[in-house]
């Protein structure tokens, strides 16, 4: 009987796997970009073949997971919205049946990624902390009283859907002004462009970034840095939603402790500063005032840590029967 855990993080970019100790570590992993466009047993053997190549022990403790949603939960019935090829696809019941007789697993990725802070990262001895990820979406995991908070459907934390501006831009959700659909790189990048944003010439550390002429959030941090204005508006916008989502967050919840990753995190102070101004511009009560914002601490393989966390911490992390 093996001690490890394997962990699968299904995203729209990469599927990643690994072997994961009981104290978290990961101690070998595999990563293979998703096919894009592909139907639903192209998107199986893209995985099984990545769990042929970890050389998966026998008798293993368990299977976590890690996938983006919607997914009907705890069952694992998934339709990531960036995977087409997946609409109600029995994810967690193919992971069940390749791996019989353990635990399997599986909660949305951005849960994952807050495990995995609360257990192994920023977020450690927190009781009340909200873990962020601000990247192509906006989501996020809750833990009160020490353990994750799923709620009814296995949603809560969703803060990407918290409504931060009633009368602003529409959201994939079909409602206006969300989070997400404020803060989310690819429509921050968007709002830059319809500004007159042009991304053709930042210069960062005294070299021109390597992307010339895309229009990604990764581009638009880097001219930011360099002081375009409309660069610096962008992020000054994202960053003071986030402010005014995690508020609400604060407020509701008695938080002590929220940390944020995910691609638009990198920017540093340029999402960061004007984060903290509109934060404590709406926690005015002595209670919510003692709330820090961080930076997530854990790199790749958070998601990796997170899903594995369902098996090995399932005191805290894990509640259903399944």
């Amino acid at each position: 009987m093996s001690d490890l855990t394997l962990a699968v993080d299904i995203g729209g970019t990469k599927f990643a796997a690994g072997l994961v100790e009981p104290d978290g570590q990961v101690v070998a992993a595999e990563r293979v970009a998703t096919p894009q466009g592909a139907d639903a047993e192209t998107l199986w053997h893209t995985l099984t073949a990545l769990l042929d190549r970890l050389d998966v022990p026998a008798g293993l403790a368990g299977v976590g997971i890690g996938c983006g949603g919607p997914m009907t939960w705890p069952e694992g019935e998934v339709s990531p919205l960036n995977m087409g090829g997946w609409r109600g696809f029995p994810l967690r019941g193919r992971l069940a049946g390749r791996f019989p007789g353990v635990p399997v697993r599986i909660h949305n990725d951005a849960i994952c990624l807050a495990v995995a802070e609360h257990w192994r990262g920023a977020g450690r001895g927190s009781a009340a902390m909200l873990g962020m990820v601000v990247s192509t979406g906006v989501g996020g995991g809750l833990i009160l009283g020490g353990r994750l908070i799923d709620g009814g459907t296995g949603n809560a934390g969703h803060i990407g859907h918290v409504v931060v501006d009633p009368e602003g831009p529409p959201c994939g959700c079909g409602g206006h002004g969300c989070l997400e659909a404020i803060a989310r790189g690819p429509g921050l990048a968007a709002w830059a462009l319809a500004q007159g944003w042009s991304p053709n010439a930042a210069v960062t550390r005294g070299e021109l970034y390597q992307e010339e002429g895309t229009a990604t959030a990764r581009r638009l941090a880097a001219d930011a840095a360099a002081g375009d204005p409309i660069a610096l508006a962008a992020m000054a916008r994202a960053g003071r939603a986030l402010g005014i989502a995690i508020a609400s967050a604060v407020n509701l919840c008695d938080l002590d402790l929220v940390t944020v990753g995910g691609g638009l995190s990198q920017a540093g102070d340029l999402l960061f500063g004007p984060l903290e101004e509109a934060l404590r511009e709406h926690t005015r009560m002595e209670f919510a005032g003692r709330v820090r914002v961080v930076p997530a601490a854990l790199g790749q393989d958070a998601g990796l840590v997170g899903a594995a966390a369902l098996v090995i911490g399932a005191d805290k992390y894990w509640c259903p029967s399944l």
